[in-house]
């Protein structure tokens, strides 16, 4: 077939949903431009999950994308592909340092986080109770925002004073329209952020994942044990993916409710319980639309006689995937907590699925059941038309929610 010249990602995300539906529109792969780099995007589910799953495909640029170094510099995103830890790490590397982070999301260590999430919903929502009962508010800056830092806060040790300066510069990682050189001065700060977590937790450790990792990098002597750049990539990555993504998910959850009444009848007349509302908003508005970069270690044939060539980056496009009607049908872009099958790919798949995902999905859940039981007749304060998307072809979120919290007089 004809070679089409490569489709040119909105870096604002201003109407994703058309773009995602333009790249499965051009089969099951697609060449992209992501801010001056050329990838394959692939949207097919089927296809997807076997490159995310391949031996074939590796997540380490440094190793086997020939684009690498000329890239670093200039890339906006460099971030993306240049951190050293699981993110980016495969075969026995990616193996022993996913073995290092495990234990902060065991099936014990979450159950026992559990009555801290729901405690902090509480407060956030008693803070809310007490808004006079006229006006609106922005429901993302007052739960979903501050939820998901209070919980990784806790989990990683990081003290009150200095989550705010982490969240800050978190967000400028999903902005995809930063300029290099921004997103450089963004990164620098973030490392020092995060070198003065270390420093703080090497002077007083705690018990927390922060100061577990750190012990980890200074008692190992067999050469197991995390490097210093390891140590800190490590920890960016457990904050900005346990802080980012269930901020979005808080808020599309939430979103998919106030603006169809129907899915909280399902609710309410059993039809639906809050883990398929979780999970269907991860189908429908997966917090990451689009995650950089794997590489093709041999050519790869693709169904439609095209060939992803040896060196050539892989863009995993989760949301455009998420909502392939081959997957989920012709109502695959209608929200239904009652779907039978809600599969989806937002935590990823095969060996880098995400550590995290039971963490998030407990988060989600609590704080959709407690806000819509506390607030029941809780409505957006603006045209859902009106709501601004996050400016990242990465993250997939609003600027802002405002919804009012009691109905108005009539």
């Amino acid at each position: 077939m004809p070679e089409q010249p490569p489709l040119v990602l909105d870096p604002t995300g201003a109407d994703h949903h058309a773009e995602h539906q333009s790249l499965r529109s051009r089969g099951p792969a697609t060449r992209v431009d992501i801010l001056g780099v050329t990838a394959w995007s692939v949207t097919d589910p089927v296809l997807l999950k076997q490159l995310l799953t391949s031996s074939q495909v590796s997540k380490d640029g440094r190793a086997h994308w020939p684009a690498f170094a000329e890239t670093l510099p200039t890339w906006p995103l460099a971030l993306w592909i240049a951190v050293n830890n699981m993110f980016t790490a495969y075969g026995g590397d990616h193996r022993r340092l996913r073995r290092m982070v495990a234990p902060a999301f065991s099936a014990r260590r979450i159950q026992a986080i559990n009555p801290t999430v729901e405690a902090a919903v509480t407060t956030l929502l008693d803070a809310l109770e007490a808004q006079p009962a006229a006006g609106s508010v922005d429901l993302r800056e007052r739960l979903a925002y501050p939820l998901p830092i209070a919980v990784i806060g806790q989990l990683m040790g990081v003290p009150d004073h200095q989550r705010e300066s982490f969240r800050a510069v978190v967000d400028g990682v999903f902005d995809t329209t930063l300029t290099t050189e921004q997103a450089t001065a963004n990164t620098a700060a973030l490392y020092e952020a995060l070198d003065n977590l270390i420093t703080a937790k090497r002077t007083e450790p705690g018990d927390d994942m922060t100061s577990l990792l750190i012990a980890a990098r200074d008692d190992e002597g067999d050469g197991s044990g995390l490097t210093h750049p390891e140590l800190r990539d490590t920890l960016l990555l457990m904050i900005s993916a346990g802080y980012e993504t269930t901020v979005n998910a808080i808020d599309h959850g939430a979103t998919a409710l106030l603006t169809d009444p129907e899915q909280l009848a399902h609710l309410h007349t059993g039809r639906a319980d809050w883990s398929d509302v979780v999970e269907e908003t991860l189908r429908h508005e997966p917090a990451i639309k689009h995650l950089p970069l794997r590489y093709a270690l041999t050519d790869i044939p693709l169904p439609d006689g095209q060939t992803i060539a040896q060196g050539e980056a892989i863009l995993a496009s989760y949301a455009a995937a998420n909502r392939h009607p081959d997957w989920h049908g012709p109502t695959a872009d209608r929200f239904d907590a009652t779907r039978p099958s809600k599969e989806h790919l937002a935590f990823g798949h095969g060996v880098h699925f995400c550590l995290g995902a039971p963490l998030a999905r407990l988060e989600i859940a609590a704080a959709l059941r407690m806000l819509f039981e506390r607030f029941p007749e809780i409505e957006l304060a603006v045209p859902a038309d009106e709501l601004k998307p996050l400016p990242s072809l990465i993250s997939n979120g609003h600027q802002a929610l405002p919804v009012r919290l009691r109905p108005t007089t009539r």
